[in-house]
């Protein structure tokens, strides 16, 4: 009985070890999500009925002084702000019954009533928070720990790598990755890693003169930090303390967050760049998982401690904020597409429209949900 108590509730257990820190980052960047839009909501003027945190039974709640119900549900994996004039989670267009059925005041701050740039802004504020959350994340981390870098020099080349075939040479120090200026190494690894089978133009510094080669990265299944196993793109090259220089770069409060912002967009852009070519075809399906993958790597970063597991946050955050810009409804992506064509027809979609929209996308959102559970149980 004691052997199967520790092995649950232990730190190492599945409840204190995997839930817990699981629960926490998902919270955190749901929490943030919702809250974007519930702040510019109110900042608009538009009513709020309902803050959750999960979907289905309510398992605790309050109502504060404006009437709006703030309450945890059952089911954590997500979460919502309910609007004034919403018939349901996902803040679709309402028939004309059912905005006809509102009372005078309540149409007055319905969300489906307001001018198209509140409720443009309200949707576009989860994701924005969410962007905001990892460069307030990567703020603090930067100004408390620095950043270590390595120069972009070459200490070794493997035989047979494209680095090789393409003539790179031990010595010679990368100064543009396809046009784009590199300062340390960790910039040069964050142009290829994501560019398997891609041609790629390297500036290299040889005896004071520049050169270009062309090399195409090959995909290399490796660790990350957090134990998992990962494919990234690599060329075959290896950097050195002798060579690399190691330093590590101090930021004041506002460099700090110079660089956070920076680091958030390198981020946002890596992610573009993969579900692109997932789309196409040309990503590995095992990189892509779902609630039980996130649990598992929550679970790793907090035994590497609570800077590890904040660092999850902080990705996972840009994550959520950049599928939710996707142009598909019920995502805050569709909205803001139904708003933009509304802003150049100068009336709303018909209902007919949105509604096969709606089912469209929704269909597709579950499609990909099921997909990353299937990843999650069976696939890899």
């Amino acid at each position: 009985m004691n052997d199967i108590f520790h092995s649950v509730f232990s730190t190492q257990g599945f409840v204190l070890g995997t839930l817990v820190p699981f629960l926490f980052v998902l919270t955190v960047v749901v929490f943030v999500h919702e809250m974007g839009h519930y702040l510019i909501g109110r900042w608009c003027g538009i009513g709020v009925k309902a803050f959750s945190i999960g979907f289905g039974p309510e398992l605790f709640g309050f109502n504060d002084r404006h009437g709006t119900r703030w309450k945890l549900c059952a089911i954590p994996l997500g979460g919502y702000v309910k609007f004034v004039g919403d018939m349901n989670a996902t803040s679709s267009q309402p028939s004309t019954e059912e905005i006809e059925s509102l009372t005078e005041a309540e149409r007055k701050v319905a969300f489906h009533t307001q001018p198209i740039w509140k409720r443009a802004a309200t949707v576009v504020a989860g994701p924005l928070f969410n962007f905001l959350l990892t460069i307030a994340v990567f703020a603090v981390l930067f100004s408390l720990y620095g950043r270590p870098v390595l120069e972009p020099t070459v200490a070794e080349v493997t035989a047979g790598s494209p680095a090789e075939k393409a003539g790179i040479q031990p010595g010679d120090r990368f100064v543009k990755v396809d046009g784009s200026k590199v300062v340390t190494f960790a910039d040069v690894q964050r142009l290829v890693s994501g560019r398997a089978g891609d041609a790629i133009t390297f500036t290299m510094l040889r005896d004071g003169k520049e050169i270009a080669v062309t090399a195409t990265p090959e995909p290399m299944e490796q660790q990350d930090a957090l134990g998992n196993k990962v494919k990234v793109a690599v060329i075959g090259v290896v950097n050195n303390a002798e060579l690399g220089q190691p330093r590590l770069i101090s930021y004041t409060p506002a460099g700090a967050v110079v660089a956070a912002v920076e680091e958030t967009g390198h981020v946002i852009e890596r992610t573009g760049q993969f579900l692109q070519r997932f789309a196409l075809g040309r990503e590995d399906k095992c990189q892509l998982g779902g609630p039980i993958k996130i649990a598992k790597m929550s679970g790793q970063a907090a035994k590497l401690g609570f800077e590890w597991l904040v660092q999850l946050v902080a990705f996972l955050s840009v994550g959520i904020g950049f599928l939710n810009l996707l142009p598909i409804p019920p995502l805050d992506g569709g909205h803001l597409l139904f708003y933009g064509v509304e802003a150049i027809i100068r009336r709303p979609v018909s209902e007919r429209t949105m509604e096969m929209a709606y089912r469209t996308g929704l269909f597709l959102v579950l499609g990909f949900m099921g997909f990353v559970f299937w990843n999650d149980l069976f696939g890899c």
